[in-house]
């Protein structure tokens, strides 16, 4: 017996038992199973098996003690409830085995459907459904070719072969034209498939494949597609799957049965309505799998009017229990309808925040929890520009929007090569026929995707609109041809290679690249759309719920601009000031000049002069800065980096002079300027002479800069502005550094500040490791703290940024060392704890100190929600991050507090 299970250990829930809070014991699939059944709906029978049962199997790689024995007394249950016996050849039990983990993962992990069936009991299930010989044998050739394919890895084309051999032998295009003899001829050469690569006979005790089945299940959750999805949406690895357990259904029992997958509101835009689709006489794959073109759910009215008006009033139902947007899975059994699945669904951006509105107006939920149910990511989404068209665009193909977005790429037809290209920094839109889960890495990878077949619930669309990725399914007007690497629509053929547009909001694929435009969401935040006098359900949802936001959060939210025009900008999206200004970038243009004739300085005269013929220039861009923020804090950094990065590469003026002096050149300026250069080579130039090292080692160099900073914030003021100048010292160590460089800067502030009442904080960029852990100390000579979590990250895990991304990282992901880069998102046991340990220590010396953070994490929502935690007082990002910021900041806010039912 492990750790991972006792003998009292309760693996099997029948799905009486449970409950949709449920989720990390059953899966999801499987608390929604035992949800509806407990709201009285029609749910066939079934039991589930539990994640923890998962979890110990892969812990130990057998099944854990006591699962075999309640499993058979699950099963004579069901047995019993269903007055049939599994495999029993005349009157058969037939069940399906389906995956279900906490998070939805859709098509990531394995199903089995038709389990029971074998050579003799297909004829007890054709003499079960009145005869049907065609019914019984369609099935059992299903449950060969997906046991084989999940259960023994037989390769999943050599069936698809095989079937499209037999259409091909009948002149038939699509497999409901094979008749039983046809089928029956497919399921005999379904089996020497399944011999030719197992070495043995499709098995035919039915217990032995429902064993099976659920191990392949089990082991289906660390397939390298379900790791790769799981790293992409961000699901802990840990958790392992459900395995459901179900009596099957059938809606291939004729044109008065089939399948299909509808949503409460539309998943793409959030307008409400009747949205799915149906397959008459199909088994679900054949919905989700896209294999053959679906019609609107709104057909199943004329087809079945009983079931469809029976749908309708369960999907309101679910609806209201929800209080979200259901998606949902039936099946329709000679007339009777069946649910198979619930969830809440997944959705686009725009979707996200129209529903969230709707359900508040609804009285179903309040603003704190429509909040809630949006984030960061999906309004960046929103902010991405989408196509400028006109006449000269006409579009080639026309399918279903699935996944919304404007992408314009290469065509490649093949995931391998999606990766390939995609890896060469190349935009790509993956072309298929239809996707499936091996596809995952070419559509991450893809900028976009088409397919020819499926619809809005087929496995592109489901995929994609879980990762924020362009689709657009069901061009059927394409015909994709991939060995040939071309799809040919309307007489023109397009091949690998070839740029096409796909906009996933209105279905429509364009050849060529097509110019994009701003998109609603961010001409909003730039205050040209006005969201209470437009007809924008979107641009309406996103302003009420960022007004919420606002009002919620306690983070003030803080640009990083360098330039008056990005100071604009960022405070019409929202910006409470600025939080970091690199004077570096000041230097660069026309000014390397400056910085040169600094840099050569011979004398100490040289040197004033260059700093006094850099004062003024430094002083007009704090004056254009403090005009822009007026009344608005402007955390401005004294410069970071090494000076030798502004002038040229050693290598590159080595070159030079050598060439010059071959020609016999005057290269008495270049020679100069390489002595430089080798004098300030630096081996790491990342841990050599920059920041609060360069002040101290250069005279005059930070001093210019305090002035300039005081003399742009006394003129900002005496012209009637209000100027709140921070000044930033970078790098800090140890306070001894501080201290000094606080000494010079105050006597000069006092200076040329005089009665203007102008203040000037001073303070400090947490960005050495040993900055954080003496914090307390620093503290007593800083009025702030900035993080700079992107050195701090650096620092603190020993990593060269511009270097190890690219060189290591993607294997440090593949094998689950990180989760996420933390140069993405910031590490919460590591960096995280250093950041805690400066804001708790530096508030414990000096009670009022202001506490930010500017490096790139400032923008990334998980890392908002952690320095609300810690108890910073703002975050600062780059402008077009600021409303994602605020958003995040508001959602922190109301996790920590809970929901006040405003």
């Amino acid at each position: 017996m492990t750790a991972h299970e006792t003998a009292d250990d309760k693996y099997v829930y029948d799905f009486a038992e449970g409950n949709k809070e449920l989720k990390d014991l059953l899966g999801g699939k499987g608390a929604n199973l035992a949800e509806m059944t407990n709201l009285g709906l029609p749910v066939p029978p079934g039991f589930t098996i539990t994640t923890e049962a998962c979890k110990a199997y892969l812990a130990t790689g057998r099944e854990p003690d006591g699962l075999a024995g309640q499993i058979e007394a699950h099963l004579e249950s069901l047995e019993r409830e269903m007055g049939r016996r599994l495999g029993d050849p005349q009157d058969p039990l037939l069940v399906s085995v389906r995956s279900g983990a906490k998070f939805s993962m859709p098509g990531m992990m394995e199903t089995v459907l038709n389990v029971g069936l074998n050579d003799r009991s297909v004829v007890g299930l054709s003499a079960q459904a009145g005869g049907n010989d065609r019914f019984a044998w369609d099935s059992y050739r299903r449950l060969i070719q997906m046991f084989g394919k999940t259960v023994c890895e037989v390769p999943g084309e050599e069936f698809e072969h095989a079937l499209d051999e037999a259409k091909r032998a009948k002149g038939a295009t699509n497999d409901l034209d094979l008749d039983a003899d046809d089928l029956r001829g497919l399921v005999d050469a379904y089996q020497k498939i399944f011999v030719r690569h197992t070495g043995r006979e499709f098995p035919q005790e039915p217990r032995e494949q429902l064993d099976l089945a659920i191990r392949a299940v089990f082991e289906s959750w660390n397939a390298e597609r379900a790791i790769l999805y799981r790293r992409q949406e961000r699901i802990p690895a840990d958790l392992g799957t459900a395995v459901n357990v179900v009596a099957m259904v059938f809606g291939n029992l004729g044109p008065d049965s089939g399948t299909g997958v509808a949503f409460t509101r539309d998943p793409g835009s959030g307008a409400q309505g009747i949205y799915g689709d149906y397959l008459a006489n199909a088994q679900g794959e054949d919905v989700v799998a896209g294999i053959r073109n679906t019609v609107p759910l709104q057909e199943l009215e004329r087809l079945d009017s009983r079931s469809y008006h029976e749908l309708l009033d369960i999907m309101a139902r679910l609806e209201g229990h929800y209080q979200d947007l259901c998606d949902i899975e039936f099946t329709i059994e000679r007339g009777k309808l069946w649910m198979l699945q619930t969830r809440v669904g997944k959705r686009t951006a725009a979707a996200a925040f129209v529903i969230a509105g709707q359900l508040v107006d609804e009285g179903l939920i309040d603003l704190d929890e429509a909040l809630h149910r949006v984030n960061g990511a999906q309004l960046a989404q929103l902010m991405f520009p989408r196509f400028q068209l006109d006449h000269e665009f006409p579009p080639v193909a026309r399918g279903i929007g699935a996944s919304p977005g404007a992408a314009s790429g290469t065509v490649v037809f093949t995931s391998a090569r999606a990766v390939e290209l995609a890896a060469e920094g190349k935009s790509v839109i993956l072309v298929r026929r239809e996707t499936n889960p091996d596809d995952l890495n070419g559509m991450i990878a893809a900028q976009g995707i088409l397919t020819s077949r499926g619809g809005k619930t087929s496995h592109a669309a489901v995929v994609a609109r879980g990762m924020g990725k362009t689709c657009v399914s069901g061009a059927d007007e394409i015909e994709v041809d991939v060995p040939a690497k071309r799809f040919v629509v309307g007489g023109r053929t397009v091949t690998e290679g070839d740029v096409v547009s796909i906009d996933g909001t209105t279905g429509k694929v364009y050849l060529g690249e097509v110019p994009v435009m701003p998109s609603e969401v961010v001409q909003y935040f730039e205050g040209s759309l006005d969201p209470e006098h437009i007809d924008n359900a979107l641009v309406r949802a996103v302003h009420r719920i960022m007004t919420h936001a606002d009002d919620r959060r306690r983070l003030t939210v803080r640009t990083n601009a360098d330039t008056g025009a990005d100071a604009a900008r960022a405070r019409r999206f929202g910006a409470e000031g600025i939080g970091l200004c690199r004077t570096e970038h000041m230097f660069l243009g026309d000014r390397r000049e400056l910085v040169e004739r600094l840099i050569l300085a011979a004398t100490d005269t040289d040197r004033t002069d260059a700093l006094a013929a850099l004062l003024p220039l430094q002083r007009q861009d704090f004056v254009e800065i403090f005009r822009e923020m007026d009344g608005l804090p402007v955390t401005v950094r004294l410069i970071d980096p090494p000076l030798h990065e502004f002038l040229p590469p050693l290598e590159q003026l080595a070159v030079n002079v050598a060439v010059a002096q071959e020609r016999g050149e005057d290269v008495a300026k270049e020679e100069a300027l390489l002595a430089a250069v080798r004098r300030m080579h630096e081996e790491n130039p990342m841990l050599g002479l920059r920041g609060v090292r360069l002040g101290l080692v250069i005279p005059g160099l930070f001093a210019m800069q305090v002035r300039a900073i005081a003399e742009a914030a006394v003129a900002v003021t005496r012209d009637g502005g209000v100027a709140r100048p921070e000044i930033m010292v970078p790098l800090v160590g140890a306070v001894q550094e501080l201290e000094t460089v606080r000494a010079e800067a105050e006597k000069i502030i006092a200076e040329v500040v005089g009665d203007s009442g102008v203040e000037v904080l001073i303070g400090t960029m947490i960005e050495v490791p040993r900055a954080a852990l003496t914090a307390g100390q620093i503290a007593e000579a800083a009025e702030f703290f900035s993080f700079g979590t992107n050195d701090l990250t650096q620092m603190g895990w020993g990593f060269s940024r511009d270097d190890v991304e690219g060189a290591f990282f993607w294997r440090y992901l593949e094998l689950g060392i990180f989760g996420i880069s933390p140069f993405e998102s910031i590490d919460r046991d590591g960096v995280g704890r250093l950041v805690r340990i400066a804001a708790e220590e530096g508030r414990a010396a000096r009670p009022g100190l202001k506490l930010g953070v500017c490096g790139e994490h400032g923008g990334d929502p998980d890392s908002v929600h952690f320095f609300h935690e810690v108890g910073l007082d703002y975050v600062s990002c780059s402008p077009f991050r600021v409303p994602v910021a605020r958003l995040e900041a508001g959602r922190a806010a109301i996790e920590t507090t809970g929901s006040d039912s405003r």
